[in-house]
Parts: C-alpha cells; structure tokens; sequence
C-alpha cells in the first residue's frame, strides 16, 4: 500500500505538517516494502487558492491510497474523495515515523467528513 504523509520535511523522522493542502511535503511511503520518496509541494504551498484540491490532485497522481494529516478542508476532502484516497487523521503533531507506525497499528480513525473550515470560509 502507499501511504502520502504531510511532511515538513524530506525525512520520516522529522516532524509531520499539520495540515494538508498547504504541507511542505509529501511522503510517499510503500508500507511492503519500508521505502519512500520526498515530494515537494511548494507550488500549492504558495498558491492564493486551491491549495486543498492541487493538493490532493498531486497525492492522487502519486498513487497514494491514503493521506495521513491532521487537517483536511472541505474541498480538498472532497477531491481525494472523488480519487478514492481515504484520510487518516493523526491528532496530535508527531514525526512521519511515530504517524506510520500508528496507522500501521490501526490506531488512526478514517475522516468520513471534513475536519476542518477551508481558507476562504
């Protein structure tokens, strides 16, 4: 399975980004194998609008099956909706390592709603 962490950084060991569409990074993890790949995601980063759905367009190309963050909007929970991706919530900010390793466990619930207002609410 391939598994998309918001990063802050390159590694799974530093921390996670909190929030989905507007993350520095995204990890690529494929869960057989331990294996991952740093994606940067500074365009979205930077974008006046449409972080969320550029976002999730990007995750979604990327193969991922799941997103773990800590916050999703609306539009962006939509959009990885529509491409199948489901959305473990992490709680608390933690690394990329510490969050894996917790969905690996089953200890991370599936958003079946938003969990967050988007930006320009």
């Amino acid at each position: 399975m391939k598994v998309a962490i918001t990063s802050t950084s390159q590694q799974l060991a530093d921390p996670m980004d909190m929030h989905f569409g507007r993350a520095r990074f995204f990890l690529l993890v494929d869960t057989e194998t331990g294996r991952f790949t740093a994606h940067d995601n500074t365009p979205n980063l930077q974008a006046r609008q449409g972080a969320g759905i550029q976002s999730a367009q990007v995750v979604a190309r990327l193969g991922a099956q799941t997103v773990i963050t800590g916050s999703v909007g609306p539009k962006a929970f939509r959009a990885l909706q529509e491409a199948g991706v489901q959305i473990a919530l992490i709680a608390e900010a933690c690394t990329g390592e510490e969050a894996l390793r917790r969905f690996q466990e089953g200890k991370l619930p599936v958003l079946d709603a938003p969990n967050s207002e988007g930006h320009w609410v």
